[in-house]
């Protein structure tokens, strides 16, 4: 062959290649469109549900977790496209189209675990329209092009908060303290407490009492450590200690509770000198449940948040134009507020599933099918989910998203022995032999005679499901909801007991060795049994009252302070001559002081174990 000829056919050859190549784009490009014009929702019915359940988050063939999931039909208006397993500078050509709104401009902004980035649309999505995610991931000097799709919900926009009701207050039932008149906290009355209990104060966050709620700490004789009340209509839960950084942080939930049982507000961040230092939200458009927060090693957190969607529930012989409450849990980027990734029950768990019921469902009271309350994500690949209203217990691959392993419900794949089955349960998470505490309620409607905290050993290899161990209280208590079982370091369990206002500790040995309860109508979430210090900036809290006869008596306490041993009463003629006066033992929140003598100004002294002066109060005139 000659050389013109050679070139000829190479020439030819390569043109064969690219539009072979064109053409094979062209075919891809209009199977995408094709189908997603084909994605569209339906206009005038909702569709929640994907075609196929329980699908990977990760894309075929690379190594991206995506969200929201490829061909479901509940992301967000204001979603993220949120794109981890990768390298942000790997992550580059992202377009995003959908069927109504058009091209969306955005930015790709990069997680400061430096393993994925989030495209963020400059503008929300239209509801019930397709979108498609287009995108080439670089590895090395090879790049792979993927697309995937997804379909808008259209929110529930039938909704009402009802305000909170509070009881007319009986002062029975609160605390009032001379030198802290507005912290009218509850009371809390200790009926059992034996030298068995672990360490540590008593964490709780109550609310529907007489009183304002908010977050709370008392010791094991029920005296007040630390209370911050909140506002009225606001209320507070999942009061805890956690790890952030190189300190220790106090972190709850406040904000609203709705009627349909779920929170809207925002994650709280205090350090040991009780400033905050942070406030943690949900993404995507979304508002922070109450029911589970947990901040990461990583720099992350997760947490769980609950939207209803519009859907069709007339299969499930509910109303053809209704809601389903759909439930999100999202892990965040601390430093940068982004969603690295989203889990919904919607994409993974049947609507058929549930126990709830979706007849008398509407846009006003949505089909509440799952209700995630606590996420366990473990050291092994795997995360536990307890899901109130499909009785169970699901493990997922942390990963894919998806269920591996169904504990209980309609369609357990582990067999329960007998006693081992819960209902309405609360706060799974499993211990380091192991086994699975969990709260099971038992109830509203009542399925067991009494709620109780469970130990529960799953054997992989039969797959079975046996009760370790069972804790009741001696006083029958049957909590419709909330509640907790929280494992001890020294073997004990410790019980919230949710919407019952008990708290209560067992051994190992299933001896109850501490009990506890509040008057009147409170509850609590969640409580917890923590070791904590509390550095409050500000000094102690001095009043001083007169009795009958002119006999001074001075009054003293410090919100939140925990290394006060003692107190030291310093008295004299003036501000700059006061001396020692009385010194006593801290005695509870408020310490009372008899005043000796009649001495023109007062003031107080904090002083810790070894007798060092921590901090002192202002100088008042009695």
């Amino acid at each position: 062959m000659s050389l013109s000829h050679l070139h000829k056919a190479l020439l030819f050859g390569a043109l064969i290649v690219v539009l072979s190549s064109a053409t094979l784009l062209s075919i891809a490009s209009r199977r995408i469109d094709a189908e997603q014009a084909a994605f569209g929702a339906p206009p005038t019915v909702s569709r929640c549900e994907p075609d196929v359940l329980n699908r990977s988050d990760v894309l075929p063939g690379t190594s991206l977790v995506v969200s929201p999931l490829p061909d479901s039909y509940d992301a967000s208006p204001r979603t993220q496209i949120s794109m981890l397993g990768a390298a942000p500078g790997a992550i580059a050509n992202v377009t995003v189209k959908g069927s109504s709104s058009g091209a969306h401009s955005g930015r790709l902004r990069a997680y400061t675990q430096g393993d994925g980035a989030s495209f963020v649309p400059s503008r929300p999505f239209t509801p019930g329209e397709s979108v498609v995610v287009r995108g080439t991931l670089h590895s090395g000097k090879r790049g792979q092009r993927f697309a995937y799709r997804f379909v808008v919900s259209h929110p529930d926009t039938g909704r009402h908060e009802a305000p909170m009701t509070v009881p007319k207050e009986n002062a029975k039932e609160l605390q009032h303290f001379h030198s802290a008149p507005n912290l009218k906290a509850p009371q809390l009355q200790v009926t059992v407490r034996s030298g068995q209990v672990g360490s540590g104060y008593l964490f709780a966050a109550p609310y529907s009492g007489p009183g304002p709620a908010g977050p709370i700490i008392f010791d094991d004789e029920g005296n007040l450590v630390w209370f911050h009340p909140l506002p009225a209509q606001l209320a507070a839960a999942n009061l805890q200690v956690q790890p952030y950084g190189r300190e220790q942080v106090l972190t709850w939930w406040q904000g609203h509770i709705t009627p349909q049982g779920f929170g809207e507000g925002e994650e709280v961040i205090e350090n040991q000198a009780y400033h905050e230092i942070g406030r943690v939200h949900a993404g995507n458009g979304y508002k922070a449940d109450l029911h589970d927060f947990h901040i990461t090693p990583r720099g992350t957190a997760q947490l769980t948040a609950f939207e209803p969607v519009e859907c069709d529930l007339s299969a499930l012989g509910g109303p053809r134009h209704a809601a389903v409450t759909n439930t999100a849990i999202q892990e965040i980027d601390l430093a940068t507020g982004l969603v690295r990734r989203e889990w919904t029950s919607l994409d993974h768990i049947g609507l058929a599933e549930s126990y709830s019921t979706a007849t008398h469902s509407s846009t006003a009271w949505p089909f509440d099918y799952f209700h995630v309350n606590s996420i366990d994500q473990l050291a092994n690949g795997r995360t536990l989910l307890s899901a109130r209203n499909t009785w169970g217990l699901y493990e997922l691959n942390t990963i894919t998203g998806q269920v591996l392993t169904r504990i209980g419900g309609k369609h357990s794949t582990v067999k329960l022995a007998a006693g081992a089955e819960t209902a309405f349960q609360h706060d799974a998470s499993v211990l380091s032999n192991g086994t699975i505490s969990v709260f099971d309620n038992g109830g509203v409607p009542a399925v067991h005679r009494q709620s109780r905290a469970l130990l529960l050993a799953v054997n992989p290899q039969t797959r079975t499901d046996s009760v370790v161990a069972q804790f009741v209280h001696p006083k029958p208590l049957s909590s419709g909801s909330q509640g907790n079982a929280q494992p001890l370091p020294n073997g004990n369990l410790f019980i919230g007991w949710g919407s019952q206002p008990y708290f209560s500790e067992f051994s190992a040995s299933n001896q109850l060795v501490y009990d506890a309860h509040w008057h009147g109508s409170y509850q609590s979430y969640r409580a917890y049994r923590l070791n904590w210090t509390g550095a409050p900036p500000h000094g102690p809290a001095l009043a001083v009252a007169a009795a009958h006869g002119g006999a001074l008596t001075a009054y003293v306490s410090w919100n939140g302070d925990t290394r006060t041993v003692s107190w030291r009463l310093l008295g004299g003629s003036s501000t700059h001559n006061l001396q020692p006066v009385a010194a006593v033992a801290r005695a509870g929140f408020e310490t009372a002081i008899a005043v000796p003598g009649k001495p023109r100004y007062l003031a107080v002294q904090a002083l810790d174990a070894d007798g060092n002066v921590l901090a002192g109060s202002g100088t008042i005139a009695p």
